[in-house]
């Protein structure tokens, strides 16, 4: 873990009675941290930093702090045990912030609630560290539909620490060219795909060469374009780089990529890019469906043609079938849509891209979301109910 915890105390207290308290406080929870006690020196520089107030009569300490504290973190966490007047200064503490416009919290409760609170807040520190710095590659200009999607990238940089990199299509296709064709490790009885395999490939080794010269951790693509010039599809080869752990997403979505990348950092998976094809607002059953979904997201999966050309290949995955949670934010991250459900079902129907996901909503009412006030077209469904946790990092922001 990566905790710091330190302290504010009245030097009124008895320190060795306030030091027993210390000692069995902490020790009631069940976190790893490092102790730095009234030395502010690195604070900022862990994924969570807490300020643990002792006692009364700090609040006075705590006032000429605040400027160095906010150069170096954004929120302020106010830890207590309620003992010696401790809670009654974090609120006064807190109700300061307020004035000053500073997020604050304070984190106070049980010992397992303490617990799990740090621990979920670790977490958000873990993945907003994990994605500032990050370097994410738009492959192409978006998608000329995409007209609610585009993304001013300074702004995104500015909030997040992401850096958007505009990359031409002619690179990826330069790469591509110069590729010679291999046997790929798929295979299909299809004659159609399996012609387009090795043409899918190279436009995975392309896309991987990409990555690789321009250092980046993600990537979203025009895919499009490729029907025209290479008679091909981009599906197979952002499932597989899914698989490697380089979040990949369609159509020059950048909001969709960065929802995915935030999932990523926070729970591990990318996630599956999709639209919603159907919804019936009275059951809250929708039907996600799109052409490629992360082949380490599904129990198996099936190779087919792309379904509006009909050309090139196309990915049906079955995901496994249980929660799940549907997750959005928008470009400047001060929209986000979260809700839970459930994956009833995987179907495949012809009329359909191929991944087809039947998902009962927990509360049918957010399907009004989608019909009055939707961040776009594409969403983000994870394996999972991870509602608290994704709420807790958008609200970071």
């Amino acid at each position: 873990m990566n905790i710091a915890i330190y302290t504010l105390t009245s030097a009124l207290h008895d320190e060795r009675a306030i030091q027993a308290a210390t000692n069995e406080f902490l020790g009631s929870l069940s976190i790893e941290y490092d102790f730095k006690n009234d030395d502010f020196s690195d604070y900022g520089t862990h994924a969570l930093d807490l300020i643990y107030v002792r006692t009364g009569g700090t609040e006075g300490i705590f006032k000429p702090m605040l400027l160095d504290l906010l150069k170096k973190q954004r929120t302020i966490y106010l830890l207590t045990s309620g003992k010696s007047n401790s809670l009654s200064a974090s609120m006064e503490i807190l109700s300061y912030l307020r004035q000053q416009h500073v997020r604050g919290e304070i984190i106070h409760g049980s010992s397992a609630y303490i617990s799990q609170r740090i621990k979920l807040l670790e977490q958000v520190g873990k993945a907003r560290k994990q994605l500032a710095g990050c370097r994410l590659g738009m492959v192409g200009e978006p998608s000329d539909w995409l007209i609610s999607s585009h993304t001013n990238a300074e702004t995104v940089r500015m909030l997040s620490g992401i850096s958007i990199i505009p990359i031409p299509m002619t690179e990826l296709m330069k790469r591509i060219d110069a590729l010679t064709d291999e046997t790929p490790a798929e295979h299909s009885d299809n004659p159609v795909i399996q012609q387009a395999l090795p043409g899918a490939n190279r436009i995975y080794r392309g896309l991987k060469q990409l990555v690789e010269d321009y250092q980046l951790q993600g990537l979203t693509l025009r895919c499009f374009d490729l029907l025209t010039s290479m008679k091909n599809t981009g599906c197979l080869a952002l499932a597989k780089l899914n698989q490697d752990g380089i979040v990949a997403g369609c159509e020059g979505d950048i909001p969709t990529l960065i929802t995915m990348m935030i999932a990523r950092a926070l729970i591990g998976v990318s996630g599956f890019q999709a639209n919603p094809a159907q919804i019936d607002p009275e059951t809250g059953e929708m039907l996600f469906a799109h052409c490629t979904i992360p082949l380490n997201m599904v129990e198996r999966y099936e190779l087919d043609t792309h379904f509006e050309s009909g050309i090139g290949i196309g990915i049906r995955g079955y995901m496994k079938e249980g929660d799940i949670t549907i997750f959005k934010v928008s470009a400047r991250l001060n929209r986000w849509f979260i809700a839970e459900g459930t994956l009833v079902r995987n179907q495949a129907e012809p009329d359909l891209c191929r991944t087809q996901q039947v998902i009962q909503l927990s509360d049918k009412t957010q399907t009004v979301y989608f019909m009055k006030n939707p961040i776009g077209n594409h969403h983000v469904v994870l394996p999972g109910h991870h509602r608290e946790l994704l709420e807790r990092f958008v609200k970071s922001f």
